[in-house]
């Protein structure tokens, strides 16, 4: 290019154009002063050293950030443009693939200087590995734009590239969620927020298609064709009111199969929301609990007949007894009169034992407001030495601390504690001591601690290997404890000897 033209000042020019080709930036300054500088682009210029490639370097390094070699590992590296001189292009050419392939999902350009004496058929060739051949000589302004623009498209490619990533995670995430929601062991519902009182369903998992019978076919219809005959009418108010006051509701209702079966079913219906707070859906969860209705049912029966049935069956042969001790005269025959009476003492010890545990878990009212626990145990302290009198009574509390708790049937499990501590006890002067600490805000030790011959190891093996026909407690106080604390979800151990007990029952405050 001729010198004369004035474009020779702020030009890039092969190795024997003159140095005037390489000066300062001043025809830039008119059109707004030197490029910005954009420090995270990587330039790499593959070519010998020498005057062109330091020229090059400077030309270039006010925009980019440019690092200068011929070491062909270099190009393994992490770079966003590659300039090649001609000499370098064609000792490396068959690299520059290889390269492309490590960055596939991305545009990576590679671009080859020729001078004059360079270009010629191999330039065709060339085309076929980089992305732009500059001739030169050059504006440095023009190869920089040029640079700029390869360099542009990379970041664009990159920004595609990692879009593109991330909704193929969404996707796959998606995919994961919908396959967990398609496997599912209990039934899953989504249904749309309706207008009129109806909330069609748009999706129904295989589990609800296995517990109900009904599949895809019943998309766009309200979930109510589950109900039928025996479904409490107020059961299903409560869960409409719940769906138009969207809120959440967890209910056990009756419902009908396909094919007409009747299954108790533990529905779960919980709202959905979008961006704005909306509610736009409503899902449900459906698990069969039938087994477990059944179940309570039994334990109800059960249940009545111990606290009645059995109970006044106890108490007549009672009254027949002493009136038998009364009338008869002949040792052996009391003797087995005493046996019949103890036993019947101990039948109705056992009823009573089955009715206080059946009733202590199941009283969830005593603890819905929570209770002041140092209140109680002082309650509970003074009606066991109205009690026992012989008996000796400690109780150690924290100081200024009511000890709040929310746990189903502490204070009963406590008195159990104490209670068979004392009977238990041979001494005629027993004593146990009781002790509250708090570990932390949100958990409660207690220790209850005698001084009594010890608890025999099969009523505390069966608490860790559960009963058998040979291995079971005789005293069901143990397990009225351990089921209070096993509720709670908390710890319960025994440490027993000749020389005494001690119960440690760790429960969270809340649970």
């Amino acid at each position: 290019m001729d010198s004369g033209s004035g474009e020779a000042a702020d030009s890039v020019a092969p190795e024997n154009a003159p140095d005037e080709a390489f000066a300062a930036e001043a025809a830039d300054a008119p059109h707004g002063g030197p490029p910005e500088p954009d420090g995270a682009a990587q330039i790499l210029l593959f070519m010998r050293p020498g005057r062109d490639r330091d020229l090059l370097t400077e030309a270039l390094s006010d925009r980019f950030r440019v690092e200068a070699t011929t070491d062909v590992e270099t190009l393994e590296s992490r770079f966003d443009c590659c300039v090649f001189d001609t000499q370098e292009f064609n000792r490396v050419a068959g690299t520059i693939q290889r390269r492309r392939k490590l960055s596939a999902s991305a545009f990576l350009p590679f671009v080859l200087l020729a001078s004059d004496e360079s270009l010629g058929p191999a330039t065709e060739t060339a085309w076929n590995y980089v992305d732009d051949v500059i001739e030169l000589p050059v504006r440095k302004r023009a190869l920089r734009s040029r640079i700029a623009n390869l360099v542009e498209r990379r970041r664009t490619s990159l920004r595609l590239a990692a879009r593109e990533r991330k909704l193929a995670e969404t996707v796959e995430d998606l995919r994961l969620k919908e396959r967990a929601m398609d496997e599912a062991p209990v039934g899953i519902t989504i249904a749309e927020a309706g207008e009129d009182g109806d909330d069609p369903l748009v999706y129904v998992n295989e589990g609800f298609e296995t517990l109900t019978g009904y599949g895809s076919a019943m998309l766009g219809e309200d979930c109510r064709f589950l109900q039928g005959e025996g479904t409490d009418p107020e059961t299903t108010a409560a869960i409409r009111e719940a769906i138009a006051d969207e809120r959440p509701i967890s209910v056990d209702v009756l419902n009908y199969r396909k094919n007409g079966q009747t299954f108790w079913n533990r529905l779960t219906v919980a709202p959905i929301r979008d961006g704005e707070d909306e509610v736009t859906h409503f899902v449900g969860f459906q698990t069969d609990i039938t087994d477990r209705k059944i179940r309570e049912r039994r334990l109800e029966v059960m249940n009545r007949v111990l606290n009645h049935n059995l109970r006044n069956k106890m108490n007549l042969i009672t009254g027949y007894t002493e009136l038998l001790r009364s009338d008869l005269d002949d040792e052996n025959a009391l003797e087995s009169l005493e046996v019949i009476g103890e036993t019947t003492d101990d039948l109705m010890r056992i009823a009573e034992a089955a009715r206080k545990i059946e009733y202590t878990l199941s009283d969830v009212s005593q603890v819905e407001d929570g209770i002041d626990l140092r209140e109680q145990l002082l309650v509970l302290s003074s009606r066991m030495r109205d009690r026992f009198p012989e008996a000796t009574l400690t109780l150690s509390l924290p100081d200024d601390d009511p000890i709040e708790t929310r746990v189903v049937g502490l204070v009963t499990a406590i008195e159990e504690g104490v209670e068979n501590a004392v009977k238990h006890n041979d001494d005629p002067r027993p004593s146990v001591d009781v002790r509250v600490s708090r570990q932390s805000s949100g958990w409660i030790a207690i220790e209850i601690a005698d001084d009594g011959p010890g608890i025999p190891d099969h009523e505390t093996q069966v608490l860790e290997r559960g009963e058998t026909s040979l291995t079971h407690a005789d005293r069901l106080g143990i397990w009225l404890i351990y089921w209070v604390v096993n509720k709670a979800g908390g710890k319960f151990t025994v440490d027993t000897s000749s020389e005494g007990t001690t119960l440690r029952l760790t429960v969270p405050a809340n649970p």
